[in-house]
């Protein structure tokens, strides 16, 4: 049996990590800022951190916050997984973080970069947005009667369940640097998903297509996020919104 340390892991990926490496009759350890016995902050490290990974074999990082930190988080996380002699590191980054000059990108960026660099077998992949984060957005843009949205935007959703399998194979094996992307069946316009959250949840919102400026915009616009012939994923967006609006829920 071998003991994983999952950070974040009380997440939306990570309690799905968690659920899957312990059915597979491994020792979890569940690392997240409010959650015992392993309640820790990554950005401030010390005495708790270095307790969690004692004894750990494979740290699976899943934290991650788009408030800023990651960088610290991880430069903290990897000097004590070094100190407990953790013999592989798993990382969960973001398909596109080489090609799109985003703030949160570049801070996966680097952060994949700390991994390589850290004397710790690795492991990365890199996944498109789960449908979880585009149900979020939608849910956030549909507060207002008009819905506002990036113009000539796509997006290819993955299912979390999905990355989460993966992910815990990866950390079940070993060490295998840059793994292939992982990324959802369909390449979507942004407002095809957006018509298609209205229609699940029953909403009335008109949709309205914005146009941007800027450098992330651009590389948003030109795809620099999708990987459509890393299109491995199954489940679609609307089988999705179909089982999270399986009571036929109606909003307003």
């Amino acid at each position: 049996m071998t003991t994983i340390l999952v950070t974040g892991g009380t997440g939306v990926l990570g309690r799905h990590v968690t659920e899957r490496l312990r059915a597979a009759g491994h020792d979890v350890r569940v690392l997240s800022r409010h959650a015992p016995p392993y309640a820790v902050d990554l950005r401030e490290g010390g005495s708790a951190l270095d307790a969690a990974v004692t004894g750990v074999d494979t740290v699976v990082h899943c934290a991650s916050s788009p408030r800023g930190g990651d960088e610290k988080a991880a430069r903290n996380l990897i000097a004590a997984a070094r100190r407990a002699g953790v013999g592989h590191l798993v990382f969960i980054s973001i398909v596109g973080v080489d090609r799109v000059p985003y703030g949160y990108y570049r801070s996966k960026l680097a952060v994949e970069r700390l991994v390589e660099e850290s004397g710790i077998g690795w492991t990365v992949l890199r996944a498109t947005q789960f449908h979880d984060l585009v149900l979020t957005v939608l849910q956030a843009l549909a507060k207002l009667p008009v819905v506002l949205l990036s113009a000539r935007v796509k997006d290819q959703p993955v299912e979390v369940t999905e990355v989460a399998a993966r992910l815990s194979e990866l950390a079940q094996g070993a060490p295998a640097g840059r793994v292939e992307d992982m990324a959802g069946p369909e390449v979507r316009t942004f407002d095809s998903l957006a018509r298609a959250y209205l229609g699940a949840t029953g909403r009335r919102r008109a949709v309205v297509k914005v146009p941007l400026r800027g450098a992330a915009y651009r590389a948003f616009r030109a795809g620099g996020h999708l990987a459509p012939d890393r299109a491995v994923g199954t489940v679609t967006f609307d089988e999705f919104l179909r089982e999270r609006f399986a009571a036929g829920v109606t909003q307003r």
